[in-house]
């Protein structure tokens, strides 16, 4: 059973196979069920929501919440780990990673379809239309996790007269997991311009809104508003290394480090560990099996996260946020959405980094929200968004 969820089955040679004629009529979620979901929505908005409450179990208040590091810390000592892996009701249903496939292969797709966009396929969540009334936003995604976490935002605010995208970042999620060296190396130039393109192929026009969170590509989300002024109407960042003074996950670290890095890219419950270890809540079981089944199902994931954390500078990427979002070099609106709970990111992050702008950005707490508050606390996320835009 150890083996079925940390060991998934790798191949580390296959190219990347770039897939031609392939347009925005072409989704794995045709328009047609897509439209049958809009029907329905009122009625599965319901269910995540009652999903999203129950997800809300504290961990035990004396597990130790210290993450010393050590070669194998990062699958004994998660503050987590008791819950981290998580079993059906009848475990003989995971008896090995293809009978654990087979019951999660469908799972975490909501309102997503496959687009083509330059050389690869991005997994692109929509709710909305382009005839929306109060304009368009674009929310991104942080490593390891997915555009799976923002489901239940996108989908309230769509019902607030927005029209919302949430892509998978290529490399992570169900998009594309090129390996590098065949068409993408996984440098923030890189994550800029197929940005870019994906944009172009959505009809997104400018100005957005944009809503940001999370480490690396999250990081790169920044870098590229920075690069994008002009594109902006207002951005929101929800919780994300903001300043110098941000400490990096041990996770990033450790993939890092020769060889140590790939054995730990490896790892299958890699984004659910992240997650729980960031939060002061268990996934249920049902978000747990989204989380892991891109890294389930191939190693692609992984070694494109690995590989992403080794050409990443962290401390000029953080440098270049901090000062590029300080007074006289930003001036539009910037929403600060901090769960104060983060074990990652103290408060004192977003505190910092509202004292460099404090004209432009404005800082909202959300009690009991963790590292990801889209995915602990929508409600109030939801809420504090309708506000702001």
């Amino acid at each position: 059973m150890a083996w079925a969820l940390v060991s998934p089955s790798l191949n580390l040679s296959l190219p990347h196979t770039t897939k031609t004629n392939f347009n925005r009529t072409q989704w794995f979620t045709t328009k047609t069920s897509i439209a049958a979901t809009t029907t329905t929505k009122t009625t599965r908005t319901t269910s995540i929501r009652a999903n999203a409450a129950d997800q809300k179990q504290p961990k035990d208040k004396d597990e130790d919440t210290t993450s010393g590091f050590s070669p194998f810390a990062f699958v004994t000592d998660n503050p987590s780990s008791r819950e981290a892996i998580q079993l059906p009701e009848s475990p003989a249903e995971d008896g090995n990673v293809g009978e654990m496939l087979y019951r999660i292969e469908d799972k975490g797709k909501e309102y997503g379809s496959y687009i083509k966009s330059g050389e690869f396929i991005w997994f692109v969540r929509e709710t909305g239309s382009a005839e929306s009334q109060r304009g368009t936003i674009v929310f991104l995604h942080g490593a390891p996790t997915q555009s799976y976490s923002y489901r239940v935002v996108m989908s309230e605010m769509s019902d607030y007269g927005f029209h919302c995208f949430a892509p998978d970042w290529i490399g992570f999620g169900f998009s594309d997991k090129p390996q590098p060296g065949y068409g993408f190396d996984y440098t923030e130039k890189e994550f800029h311009e197929e940005f870019d393109k994906l944009l172009d192929v959505l009809g997104v026009k400018s100005p957005f809104f944009l809503v940001v969170q999370g480490f690396l590509v999250g990081s790169f989300g920044l870098t590229w508003a920075l690069k994008n002024p002009s594109k902006i109407l207002k951005l929101a960042i929800l919780n994300s290394p903001l300043t110098v003074s941000s400490p990096i996950p041990g996770l990033f670290q450790k993939l890092r480090i020769p060889l140590y890095g790939e054995f730990t890219c490896q790892n299958a419950i890699m984004a659910e560990r992240f997650i729980e270890a960031g939060s002061p809540y268990v996934l249920k079981l049902e978000k747990a099996d989204v989380y892991r089944l891109p890294y389930l199902s191939s190693g692609g994931p992984g070694f494109a996260l690995l590989e992403a954390a080794r050409k990443v500078n962290f401390r000029d990427i953080l440098s270049q946020i901090a000062e590029g979002f300080a007074s006289g070099r930003w001036d539009k609106p910037i929403l600060l959405v901090w769960g104060i709970s983060d074990k990652y990111l103290p408060q004192s992050i977003a505190e910092e980094f509202q004292e460099g702008n404090p004209t432009a950005i404005k800082l909202k707490l959300i009690e009991g929200a963790g590292h990801m508050p889209q995915e602990d606390w929508p409600e109030k996320v939801i809420e504090a968004l309708r506000v702001y835009f």
